[in-house]
């Protein structure tokens, strides 16, 4: 299915749908359990919880940033191809985000836009003509 707008945004079931909601469940019973019988096994089961849950967001955070980074080089290479010129280093990272959708034809003309009226990202993707869709990030 062409990505646009309505439908760009993924989620990977197996991490967003039911890891997650598992170790959110996890923490609460643990929690629960701690509540109504503190002892050590079960503060430890809570901490336990505690640290899946926290090395989930890093993983997911350290993932999202390696993603960025790729994709700001490859949006920064198309500009400088498109243009001959450098990308604007005062564009912000989501708004870079953004422009990736945009085709090569609108590009340069939305990135100007974009400095001009400082965009947000959401308006960004809401002036794409031609949406060039990014399969491959979740």
């Amino acid at each position: 299915m062409p990505q646009n707008f309505n439908n760009h945004k993924r989620f990977s079931p197996p991490y967003h749908f039911f890891t997650v909601p598992l170790i959110f469940t996890g923490l609460g019973f643990s929690v629960y359990a701690f509540v109504k019988t503190p002892d050590l096994t079960h503060g430890l089961i809570v901490l336990a919880f505690l640290l899946i849950g926290i090395i989930g967001l890093f993983a997911r955070f350290f993932s999202l940033r390696v993603q960025d980074r790729a994709a700001r080089a490859d949006e920064r290479l198309r500009y400088y191809i498109l243009t001959g010129k450098m990308l604007p280093a005062t564009l912000r990272m989501g708004q870079i985000l953004a422009l990736r959708f945009a085709s090569d034809e609108e590009f340069a003309t939305l990135v100007d836009q974009t400095l001009a009226e400082q965009l947000s990202p959401t308006e960004i993707k809401k002036a794409i003509k031609n949406w060039r869709g990014d399969y491959h990030r979740i």
